[in-house]
């Protein structure tokens, strides 16, 4: 029953409202306020502060400074073998596997769209149609900043507006099509394996995306936009930023047919952290 109700609860908020009100108090200096904020939060989470890079949580300047916190180097070792993909992201398996006629699974008895997810746009769908995709829930405690399962130069950005539902464990199993209902952002890649899609998912009180080389990413009309780049198209190599939440959601990459094969081992619940081999190329 308590379930459920969340569930309603989600239809019947505001959902984007608050997610504006959050980032406001995310992004106040005001010492009293901040401090409390982040000393509840780091209680409440557990959350590692040896690992980073500044280990007092009060020096930083804002609770989004603090979430974002960058690691200490070598906190995160990125598997060495050549062929191997890594895990763009700290949390935890949602769900990983084929993509089935155009169908992305989500939970039980739940699977969302390829083509939506991505924008909508069937060019772009039919590159992964019959590939492989994961997905990676970021829980409030993990490191929050998204790498390059592999080196690559991006082709296209898109911002897709959407809702802004929770993606935990309970929404995934009873919400249709959530991740292709929240808003996200797409970002397309040219790799040596082929098309690969890193899709960052927003979600309820998720203040915003950020990237390296556009910075916000969050119209203030929160209509479709679309950035395509030439020669000019950034280039990441592997195990290299290129993504970040205020505030936690879940980051999803796609894959064309016959490019990669995931870890056998790896299932939904699995907990990961960023830099470890979550899958492979296939060469052959």
């Amino acid at each position: 029953m308590r379930d459920r109700l969340f569930i309603i609860m989600q239809y019947l908020l505001p959902q984007h409202l608050l997610s504006r009100l959050a980032g406001a108090v995310a992004d106040c200096h005001w010492p009293w306020l901040k401090n409390a904020f982040i000393n509840w939060f780091v209680d409440r989470y557990q959350v590692d502060m040896s690992e980073a890079v500044e280990e007092d949580p009060t020096a930083f300047s804002c609770f989004n400074d603090f979430f974002t916190r960058a690691l200490k180097k070598g906190a995160r070792p990125l598997h060495d073998e050549p062929n191997s993909i890594l895990c763009p992201a700290d949390g935890a398996i949602s769900q990983l596997g084929a993509i089935e006629h155009g169908r992305i699974f989500q939970a039980k008895g739940q699977s969302f769209s390829a083509l939506e997810l991505l924008g909508g746009n069937p060019e772009h769908a039919a590159l992964f149609q019959g590939g492989q995709f994961a997905t990676v829930y970021l829980s409030p405690r993990d490191y929050h900043r998204v790498h390059m399962p592999l080196g690559g130069e991006l082709r296209e950005m898109i911002y897709v507006p959407g809702k802004l539902f929770s993606v935990n464990r309970n929404t995934a199993e009873n919400v249709p099509e959530l991740f292709a209902r929240n808003e996200r952002v797409v970002c397309l890649f040219d790799t040596e394996a082929g098309p690969m899609a890193v899709v960052l998912v927003g979600a309820m009180i998720v203040a915003s995306v950020e990237t390296p080389w556009a910075g916000l990413v969050a119209p203030p009309k929160r209509q479709l936009k679309i950035e395509q780049y030439g020669q000019a198209a950034p280039a990441l190599d592997r195990g290299t930023e290129m993504g970040r939440f205020k505030l936690g959601s879940t980051a999803i990459i796609l894959f064309g047919p016959g490019r990669a094969q995931w870890t056998e081992s790896l299932k939904a619940g699995d907990a990961v952290r960023m830099g470890q081999r979550m899958g492979d190329l296939i060469t052959s």
